[in-house]
């Protein structure tokens, strides 16, 4: 019974004299630290826990976050359209006769011309030959009119002679004059009667020769005029298709194109949505290629009409006078829509969610949040209806890790503005 209460007692004197070996020894060893914080080694005699202990909390700095300004500036409501570059009137100059050849052209690609210009130049010297033809047609007609005049005249003249001898021979009767000699009388009068009828006939026949005489002259003076192709209106040739020493046909390919007072548009499909916001005479910047600065135009047509398949509508906006363009190339541009003036904040300072937009507004290094309305987006800037007051600072990156109440340290960015 002894020996078994003997044997703890051993063992804890054992152990206590190992610790106060190592508290002697090593008092900053890891094993026995823990002793020496609790007070069973002085400080003096491990520096690094003495330290330790006389340590005081280290405060967390609150995070960095770069906000802009909120300022006052005009935007615009812009809609981007791009699409082909078209004639807004074209007419097509074609031959009006068929046959002749082309033997002069007077008119280039890119040229401009004026309404009535000649342009090119057809064979005539069959029209010419057929021209003299008709007038030596017309002379005969014009000498068988005189010709029946003059008959018309003689027989005029037999035909009163005829009735006053016929008249003597009546009134004498039978008793001085015979019967036969009054019957031959009357022949007489009958016979003047029907020349004079037929050379009224023949005056008419030759009249109604020379009207078709100077018909078929008008016919070869049209043709004659026709050989002339001239532009039909004032402005620019976009294409020369007519050759030297090609036959002409009016059926055939139309031998100028002429852009109409050299007036272009540009023709682009713009999403149903977009197209009750459009209307005529609003201003556009467009893009041309190869050219460097922006080109003026306007919203000159809205069509009436969406396409079913793709769900868009025509749009044609009109080129400024003088413009570089060139019919059938590429632009773009963009149709300034509405204009206002209101805050603006980076557009990257918004943050949407189911319930709306939101922004995180930074005021005395605390965060608040607030909800906005959104107006026009114009380039990298928003414009804001409400929530944000013009020099306020707001978050210029929406961050998820932020709170309302949240302290922070806020650094303007490069800019210090919004955009």
């Amino acid at each position: 019974m002894r020996r078994a209460y003997a044997l703890p007692l051993i063992a804890a004197a054992i152990g206590a004299g190992v610790i106060f070996a190592g508290l002697t020894l090593a008092p900053c060893s890891p094993p026995l630290a823990p002793l020496a914080r609790l007070g069973l080694s002085a400080g003096a005699r491990c520096p690094a826990i003495g330290a330790a202990a006389a340590e005081t909390p280290r405060l967390v700095e609150p995070p960095t976050v770069t906000v802009a300004t909120a300022t006052q500036r005009p935007f615009v409501d812009r809609l981007f359209v791009s699409g082909t570059l078209v004639a807004r009137e074209e007419a097509l100059v074609a031959a009006q006769i068929d046959g002749p050849a082309i033997i002069e052209i007077d008119a280039e690609d890119g040229d401009t011309v004026a309404a009535g210009q000649v342009l090119a130049r057809l064979d005539r010297s069959q029209l010419d030959a057929q021209l003299a033809q008709n007038d030596a047609a017309t002379a005969r007609s014009e000498a068988a009119i005189a010709q029946a005049q003059s008959q018309i005249e003689q027989f005029q003249a037999q035909l009163a002679w005829a009735k006053d001898d016929s008249e003597r021979a009546n009134r004498l009767g039978g008793q001085i004059i015979a019967a036969a000699t009054i019957e031959q009388r009357q022949i007489a009068v009958r016979t003047a009667e029907a020349q004079l009828a037929a050379a009224k006939n023949g005056l008419a026949l030759a009249e109604a020769d020379r009207k078709s005489r100077q018909g078929e002259r008008q016919e070869l003076l049209v043709r004659i005029a026709r050989t002339e192709v001239k532009a039909p209106v004032a402005g620019l040739v976009s294409r020369r298709t007519a050759r030297l020493g090609a036959t002409v046909s009016s059926a055939g390919e139309p031998l100028f194109r002429i852009i109409e007072d050299a007036a272009v548009d540009l023709e682009a499909d713009v999403p149903e949505q977009s197209l009750a916001r459009l209307a005529v005479g609003m201003p556009v910047k467009l893009r041309l290629p190869g050219v460097a600065k922006e080109v003026d135009g306007a919203v000159r047509l809205v069509s009436e009409e969406v396409d079913k398949a793709n769900r868009t509508g025509k749009v044609r906006i009109a080129l400024a006078a003088g413009a570089p363009a060139r019919v059938g190339s590429f632009a773009s541009g963009e149709i300034a829509i509405a204009r206002s003036e209101g805050v603006a904040v980076p557009a990257s300072a918004v943050e949407r969610d189911g319930a709306g937009a939101r922004a995180l507004v930074v005021r005395d290094g605390v965060v608040e949040v607030r909800r906005v309305a959104v107006g026009i987006a114009d380039g990298d800037a928003l414009e804001i209806l409400s929530g944000v007051a013009p020099g306020e600072s707001v978050v210029a990156r929406a961050a998820a890790f932020l709170r309302a109440g949240d302290r922070v340290r806020a650094v303007a960015d490069s800019q210090g503005a919004a955009p």
